[in-house]
């Protein structure tokens, strides 16, 4: 999958679709998800142009990748998770259900999450 301009994170980068700004640094920009599936659930996205967790870190220089870890850090602590727990999600391609074509990491707390996946059906 090739890195789409016109989709909504990128719109967001470019101040064209407001957000509600959690953090922003160089390397990223943290704002609340407009559907939130938790108290807290923060989307962190990277500045330059990846479609996935496996083009990030194949393709971003080491500094973002790390600049974007630490933005991904000071959001969780700005979200105030830490003590009670949260979870991180990165879903990457169609099995996943990646809705955008721009990489992303999901926060979500503030509550009890409940198990990772749902147990299949029997």
């Amino acid at each position: 999958m090739s890195y789409d301009a016109s989709n909504i994170f990128a719109k967001i980068l470019r101040g064209e679709i407001p957000c509600t700004k959690v953090y922003e640094d160089e390397f990223a920009l943290a704002f609340k998800d407009i559907h939130p599936q938790a108290p807290v659930h923060i989307l962190v996205i990277p500045k330059g142009p990846y479609v996935s967790h496996d083009d990030f870190i194949g393709s971003a220089p080491d500094e973002e990748i790390a600049g974007f870890e630490r933005a991904v850090g000071k959001t969780v602590a700005a979200a105030g998770v830490i003590n009670d727990g949260y979870r991180l999600i990165a879903n990457c391609g169609v099995n996943a259900h990646q809705e955008v074509p721009h990489y992303h990491i999901h926060i979500v707390g503030g509550a009890d999450l409940g198990p990772m996946l749902a147990k299949p059906a029997k």
